[in-house]
């Protein structure tokens, strides 16, 4: 699992810091701006909602439906999520939301950090399912992480909103059957995925592996390097590489956001040895609007690799 390092971990949660402690003790422009936001959100009737990254805003936009206004701050797939930096107005978009989602789990440490520091009912995936700072962070590919968030963003909207209190229970009941139909998805795909030995570049997607039973073979010590976010030694790819080789691995999970030299490596070894590769990112791609598609288009993907 590659994770921020602690270094730019510091440094965005010190901008976040900065930005809220310089939109507090400054008076003038940037005050009445957010003023003025406010205001907006307010003549609209619309509870004016921040999701740190956009799979998680997908789900507030679908609980919330017309009676939300949801602005995400990481939308693309072209960059290492982990390592994203945070603008002044990226932070500044937290001081006027009454609703803040964040991933939690050390992923996203400088939203938590902006949210906590503002009136918003801050709503943090990992928590919902008992993860935590050190455990794998990547909680929107599991099928408990998503149910449990939506409930909680679901009791945000009424504690905001009580006046459409039965508008969200109906949002929240449509959503729920939707993921109902995902969750039955992958209880028929394991029935082809289940013990299948797999490995990853990264453990972006164990969440996903394990909730269709998969088998992850990751040699340890190529996994342990990329937990302990250091690089993976000359013998722990050659190690990799041979096990693709030898057959033993029948699919290979890879993170295009995270690919570099080594990965390159990994995925030609896949190749040689004809093992299927599945590739996906870290943030929901554009072509999907929500994060229920994506994890279907997902484990068709998961499917149709399995020879």
């Amino acid at each position: 699992m590659s994770i921020m390092s602690n270094a730019k971990r510091a440094l965005a949660i010190a901008a976040a810091s900065a930005t809220l402690f310089s939109m507090a003790a400054c008076g003038s422009s940037n005050a009445a701006g957010s003023k003025s936001d406010s205001s907006s959100a307010a003549s609209s009737g619309k509870i004016e909602v921040v999701a740190s990254i956009n799979q998680w805003g997908s789900v507030a936009k679908d609980l919330g439906g017309s009676n939300v206004e949801v602005t995400n701050i990481m939308t693309k797939t072209n960059v290492e999520a982990h390592d994203y930096e945070p603008t002044s107005q990226d932070v500044a978009k937290f001081g006027t939301a009454k609703v803040a989602v964040v991933n939690g789990a050390d992923y996203d440490p400088w939203a938590t950090k902006a949210a906590q520091s503002t009136k918003a009912t801050l709503v943090t995936a990992a928590e919902t399912a008992g993860i935590k700072e050190g455990d794998n962070p990547h909680v929107w590919f599991s099928a408990k992480v998503r149910s449990n968030t939506a409930d909680a963003i679901t009791a945000a909207y009424q504690k905001a909103d009580p006046s459409h209190k039965d508008d969200y229970a109906k949002l929240n009941k449509d959503w729920h059957a939707k993921e109902d139909q995902l969750e039955s998805k992958i209880k028929g795909t394991s029935s082809k995925t289940e013990n299948l030995p797999y490995a990853a570049t990264e453990s972006v997607a164990w969440y996903l592996a394990d909730d269709l039973k998969m088998t992850d073979a990751t040699p340890k010590g190529y996994a342990q390097a990329s937990a302990n976010e250091s690089e993976p030694t000359p013998a722990d790819i050659k190690d990799f590489q041979d096990t693709l080789k030898a057959g033993s691995i029948k699919m290979l999970v890879f993170n295009s956001q995270e690919a570099n030299s080594t990965t390159d490596q990994i995925t030609g070894a896949a190749k040689d040895a004809n093992v299927p590769i599945v590739e996906l990112t870290e943030q929901m791609p554009k072509q999907y609007t929500n994060l229920l598609d994506w994890m279907s288009a997902l484990v068709d993907q998961f499917a149709a690799a399995v020879k």
